[in-house]
């Protein structure tokens, strides 16, 4: 109302002249028949011949701006019942019932098995005795006791009422037991409260002195047509006036997901930086996800605790060459100066369906079908993994992975190739530190410099021989991976990583634009 006023001055301080479209006419008109009258939106209807509210609210928020009519709101609450509400009322409350047998029972029978025993059923038995409980009853040696029986019955009487007394028509929240309605609306679906906005419209001083005759209603245009201006009609007519100094919503326009927008951020990135994307499956061997990669058959990744094994298909077939490959390097290390890891190699396990568990695969196969090709690629893409949810932890994620396979490729090129990537994202802080995987050697952990602490976002290393040699080359290959939801916490300033996942459309919306 006060913005409504300021406008309403700032106009008559500018000396606009005040022009009504015709709804304002025929409301203000209609209003002028009783100039004293407080007009609730019935009354309007009733006199403007309208059967549309919105003509009601639109003309009196126009003339309220011209500080002609003032709008008055008040609001009321009615109780409703729900739908467990109108079962209470043709079957009884739950508690009722329930005290209902406890009476008339014998005291040998007031026993769980009894109350099943009467018909009720077990989603009824729990939550009836819980309210029973919070009214004074109690279980002694699997019995149910009570004292004060008059008590306990006043207070079922009086929830019961309550009920009833909402079965034909709402009641306003102000005439109704404040303490039952809180009881009960915190029972799932026993009552519904509802809010109702009641307007009402008066006339103001300077309303009231406008002439009725000078009300009539005039022919305007309101909206331009071709077929308008396709003749001379236009130039005598009057056209509807707009304010351009009204307030407007902001328009707001369609943008790509936060994580979308990211993955295209970092693709730009390595693409700039001279590398090229490769892409894989989600559905893999365990040959080609693990043993490619000389994890050993019985390391805890391979469990059904950690990885999502498939029923369809159950299995994948595998090159034999290849499981004779892997398994003579898992079994005493091949010819790569290895001694492997000294246990019998399982074909029928290299052959499970899996969903991969990380996108490194994509990378070791790319490898396998170009051995003698130098090349410089990246892959961004969904992994599974049977993780318990958290604020940084889900079981579907993406990972950032990338090899650098070239006669010359070692440790300093794959840290500075690092350090170029997170220094082009933000991040100059970055340093590395010493690590273990079964797969690189030497390894080493990536971490970024975020909020005054250092942050692990990755792995990375040189492949060992046992994973570059079986398959076609002896050039040095150095690889890293790193978790997308971390980095998108980063850039995008957040402590949950299921917010990135929400459907949270406003929260979504306030993220950076990427």
């Amino acid at each position: 109302m006060a913005i409504m006023k300021e406008r309403v001055l700032e106009r008559e301080r500018r000396g606009e002249h005040m022009e009504l479209g015709n709804n304002e006419r025929r409301m203000l008109k209609s209003m002028l028949s009783d100039s004293s009258k407080s007009w609730n939106l019935s009354d309007l209807l009733e006199a403007t011949g309208w059967d549309d509210q919105v003509h009601v609210a639109g003309a009196g928020k126009a003339l309220s701006e011209d500080g002609l009519v003032e709008v008055l709101e008040t609001t009321e609450s009615s109780v409703t019942l729900g739908s467990e509400g109108e079962k209470a009322v043709s079957e009884g409350l739950l508690e009722a019932r329930i005290w209902d047998w406890m009476q008339d029972a014998e005291a040998s029978d007031r026993t769980m098995q009894g109350l099943f025993a009467a018909g009720f059923e077990r989603h009824e038995a729990g939550p009836g005795i819980g309210l029973l409980k919070s009214l004074g009853v109690k279980i002694d040696a699997g019995s149910f006791v009570f004292d004060d029986t008059s008590k306990l019955s006043d207070i079922i009487a009086k929830r019961s009422a309550f009920i009833e007394s909402l079965s034909s028509t709402p009641a306003s929240k102000e005439d109704l037991d404040s303490e039952l309605i809180s009881h009960f609306s915190g029972r799932k679906n026993l009552i519904s409260i509802e809010e109702t906005t009641i307007r009402t419209w008066t006339l103001t001083k300077k309303g009231s002195q406008m002439d009725a005759l000078e009300l009539g209603e005039i022919e305007q245009i309101g909206q331009l047509t071709p077929e308008i201006l396709q003749g001379d009609s236009w130039k005598q007519a009057e056209f509807k006036p707009f304010d351009v100094n009204a307030p407007a919503p902001i328009p707001a326009g369609g943008r790509p997901h936060p994580m979308q927008a990211l993955i295209e951020r970092i693709r730009s990135v390595f693409l700039e930086m001279g590398f090229s994307e490769i892409e894989g499956d989600y559905v893999q061997s365990a040959g080609w996800n693990m043993d490619a990669l000389f994890i050993p058959q019985s390391h805890p990744a391979r469990t059904m605790q950690d990885t999502f094994y498939l029923s369809n298909p159950e299995r994948v077939d595998l090159a034999p060459e290849m499981l004779d490959l892997w398994a003579s390097v898992h079994e005493h290390g091949h010819d790569t100066g290895s001694k492997g890891w000294g246990a019998k190699f399982d074909k029928e396990e290299a052959q499970k369906a899996l969903l991969r568990t990380h996108t490194t695969v994509n990378t070791v196969r790319h490898i396998a079908e170009n051995p003698d090709e130098p090349c410089r690629v990246f892959g961004i893409g969904r992994v599974f993994r049977q993780e318990t949810i958290d604020r940084t932890h889900l079981p579907e994620f993406h990972q950032i992975e990338g090899i650098i396979h070239e006669p010359d490729a070692n440790l300093p090129m794959l840290i500075s190739t690092l350090k170029t990537f997170y220094a082009k994202m933000g991040y100059p802080d970055v340093r590395v530190r010493p690590a273990y995987f079964p797969y690189t050697e030497p390894s080493v952990e990536i971490e970024v410099y975020w909020r005054g602490q250092w942050l692990e976002l990755g792995g990375s290393g040189i492949f060992r021989p046992e994973v570059t040699e079986p398959l076609g080359t002896e050039w040095p290959v150095c690889a890293w991976g790193m978790g997308l939801e971390r980095l998108a916490m980063l850039v995008l300033e957040l402590d949950d990583i299921r917010e990135l996942y929400q459907p949270d459309l406003e929260r979504l919306q306030d993220m950076p634009i990427l």
